[in-house]
């Protein structure tokens, strides 16, 4: 028999501690409340202390962790709002509607800060592809993203996809969205004062999502898809109302604050703009706008229903609010006030429903010291030795890693996103990194000629081999892909996505990477001002326990200085090839896409990132592009050097015949993923002023071919032609690989 504290998520612990806190035992209402407020997804007890080893300021940032979005400065006019989020367990239960309140709930935090929304991107993984329920859920999954951000006319411009085991029931769906807002205008959630009043706009209010919190901050077993009613149901046409209704009334200075309704519903959002006001709040229940018959206090306080944000007010100021929401025809209502005390209290039908300090809902849930252990799977895992593999085939390997859905082209999946709408979109997905021009309708009218670029990314295999190096490599990678295409890395915003912290190793695994992250932010100067905390990511089935990867995602957002001055990674006219940046030591295998569907094998060490290198790289690379001299620029990732020329040669009718002269065998230095490492394309005129500036800075460069006009693709090594083949036949094989496997 259930007790009664593990039906809201709670431990036996926990419930006690309530218990002694309020001197009583709780009522259902209340015991919904702190179940919601004190689950893993809401009060990050598991990581909070972990978080904090991550640099968070900067002279650039406006506003850090601890709002619904980070803010940083672009210049003295302009600012923008970003942060990522997930949705992993809805995704695997409904994955339409999981995916696509996803979307929805990201672009109502960016707009709870004053921000329009104006841009999305996405980080997504599932398991094999031979499976048909990892099929059905890529489908439904990409199907939620662009129904959502296509309806409300946001373009959705970058990201990743990925495909391992380990992601089979238990997807990873992450949303980043990034707005635009007046320098000075930004909003927060909260009041100033008693007795402003809390209003309430947008949906009605139905039964979907109910503890949708708390079954987001547990671990999957054999009947996951039995919880759909814990799933939101998304409307995006009342969300693209609900934008546009909520932006004029800050335009016109209405709110004080706003909070949207994300997790734990109005519970949620009301108790955190008491908190965070050092206030207390009275709800009235009973005036919800309702769109189901009968429903009771406990779920009309933790409905998780979508399209809804709940605004601070002045009294005054509340008939400008109903007659903008009348004329958008949204769904509104007066629903409380703030109140001085510190208590949360909820009254349905005049009865007090709920009485609760605001301390103990939002600031009293318990922060854990987990324990930590390195997982014994480690020792064997790094003493690999790659020299042992047995020689390939080379044509038959390139095949094979070409064909791969972690290296094809994503092609079947962003085209389904409308990536244009808005006519701000420089770059489009597939290269290193989005651009984006800032010229949106904001009032009053925002405009320069700064461009906006994204990366988005999340090595999770590399995390798994190695979490300390792992959270290296995927933030040197993410500032890398900015300053691929110009742009100086400004800040980052991460989703943590890991198993079950309860366990030693994934604790461990979660402490490691947050460590290696913080290390490379610190040196890199970028700061995290936003992110997402996604644990429990695993599936327990009889005996069998499947943790996910330990996948750390971060978007990079990068400034550059004059949008029309850029790169892609596509080659654009003939000339020299340069691989530059850390290239004199030795490459590594180590959680290669060449060493799984080659070898069969997710062995070996991380290749370690040189930091300094890393960020000399970065500076050269923004340097080089804002100079004009050079015409591409590509970071060598997923599929390593080969894979790299490949996807630049692509798109275009040029080819490219490489000269490379290497002490190791070609295998290793073709297929490698070694950080650090940027081929770039350039006029032979200027290819010797060019090494000049490289070497003068402490980095490393190598003549490593050219792009010739003659549609060909030939690698001769060490002087002997090894692999020659018409690039259009491998094109088919990268752009066809993916969709034939779905």
């Amino acid at each position: 028999m259930e007790r009664v504290w593990e039906a809201h998520g709670l431990t036996e612990e926990e419930y006690r501690r309530i218990q002694s806190s309020l001197g009583r035992e709780p009522n259902a209402v209340e015991l919904g409340v702190l179940g919601a407020l004190w689950s893993e997804h809401c009060s990050y007890k598991s990581s909070k202390k972990v978080l904090r080893k991550l640099p968070v300021s900067a002279d650039w940032v406006v506003q850090g962790p601890g709002e619904n979005a980070g803010v940083v400065a672009v210049d003295e006019k302009v600012w923008i709002a970003f942060k990522i989020e997930s949705h992993n367990h809805p995704s695997f239960i409904e994955p339409f509607n999981g995916a696509a309140t996803g979307v929805g709930g990201i672009v109502r935090d960016i707009l709870s800060m004053g921000a329009r929304p104006v841009v999305l991107a996405d980080s997504l993984r599932f398991g094999e592809l031979d499976s048909p329920r990892t099929r059905f859920l890529v489908r439904g999954v990409v199907r939620g993203i662009s129904s959502y951000g296509n309806s409300i006319g946001v373009p959705t411009v970058a990201g990743e996809t990925f495909f391992e085991d380990c992601y089979r029931t238990n997807p990873l769906v992450n949303a980043f969205c990034l707005g635009v807002l007046p320098a000075g205008r930004m909003l927060r959630a909260r009041a100033t004062a008693p007795d402003q009043l809390l209003f309430l706009i947008g949906s009605a209010t139905g039964r979907d999502g109910i503890q949708g919190a708390v079954m987001a901050s547990g671990e999957f077993s054999e009947d996951a898809e039995d919880r759909r009613p814990s799933v939101q149901v998304g409307d995006p046409y009342f969300g693209k109302k609900l934008i546009e209704a909520v932006l004029e009334a800050v335009e016109r200075g209405i709110p004080v604050g706003m909070q949207d309704l994300g997790a734990a519903g109005l519970a949620g959002s009301a108790s955190e703009i008491a908190a965070k006001s050092k206030l207390g709040v009275e709800l009235y229940l009973d005036r919800v706008p309702l769109r189901e018959e009968g429903m009771t206090p406990y779920e009309i306080l933790l409905s998780e229903s979508q399209e809804r944000m709940l605004l601070v007010v002045e009294e005054e100021k509340v008939p400008d609010l109903e007659e903008i929401a009348r004329r958008y025809h949204l769904s509104y209502a007066v629903v409380g006030r703030t109140t001085e005390g510190g208590r949360f209290r909820a009254f349905f039908e005049d009865k007090k429903v709920a009485d609760l300090p605001v301390s103990l809902i939002v600031g009293e849930a318990p922060l854990y010291d987990r324990p930590v252990q390195e997982p014994a799977y480690l020792k064997e895992l790094r003493s690999f030795d790659q020299d042992s593999l047995p020689a390939v085939d080379l044509p038959v390997a390139l095949i094979k890693v070409l064909s791969s859905p972690n290296v094809a082209s994503k092609a079947w999946i962003f085209s389904q996103y409308d990536h244009q709408v808005g006519t701000n979109t420089v770059l489009k997905p597939g290269g290193d990194a989005a651009l984006m021009r800032i010229k949106w309708v904001v009032r009053p009218e925002l405009k320069t000629n700064r461009g906006i670029a994204i990366s988005v990314e999340g090595n999770g295999r590399m995390v798994f081999l190695d979490p300390y190096e792992g959270g290296k490599y995927v933030v040197a990678e993410a500032c890398r892909n900015v300053a691929c295409v110009g742009a100086k890395p400004l800040a980052l915003t991460d989703c943590l996505n890991f198993g079950n912290p309860e366990r030693p190793e994934i604790m461990w695994q979660l402490s490691r990477a947050v460590e290696g992250m913080a290390k490379a932010c610190r040196l890199l100067n970028v700061p995290v001002v936003s992110g997402n905390v996604s644990l429990y990511n695993e599936t327990v089935e009889g005996e069998e326990i499947r943790n996910i990867y330990p996948t750390p995602v971060v978007v990079c957002v990068g400034v550059l200085e004059n949008v029309e001055r850029h790169v892609d990674i596509h080659y654009v006219s003939t000339g020299d090839l340069l691989l530059i940046g850390d290239i004199s030591r030795p490459s590594e295998l180590g959680g290669s896409e060449y060493l799984k569907v080659v070898h069969g094998k997710i062995e070996g060490r991380v290749p370690s990132v040189d930091l300094e290198k890393e960020r000399k790289l970065i500076e050269v690379l923004v340097e080089l592009v804002k100079k004009g001299m050079i015409n591409s620029a590509h970071d060598v990732s997923t599929g390593g050097l080969l894979i790299n020329v490949l996807e630049s040669l692509f798109p275009g009718r040029l080819g490219a015949e490489l000269d490379i002269y290497a002490e190791e065998r070609p295998d290793f230095f073709l297929f490698a993923e070694m950080p650090t490492r940027v081929v770039i394309s350039v006029d032979p005129q200027k290819s010797e002023e060019i090494r000049s500036f490289i070497e003068e800075k402490g980095l490393e460069w190598m003549y490593i071919g050219k792009v010739v006009p003659r549609r060909t693709f030939k690698i001769s090594y060490n002087g002997k032609v090894i692999f020659e083949e018409d690039p259009d036949t491998l094109k088919e094989v990268w752009e066809r690989s993916l969709e034939e496997a779905l």
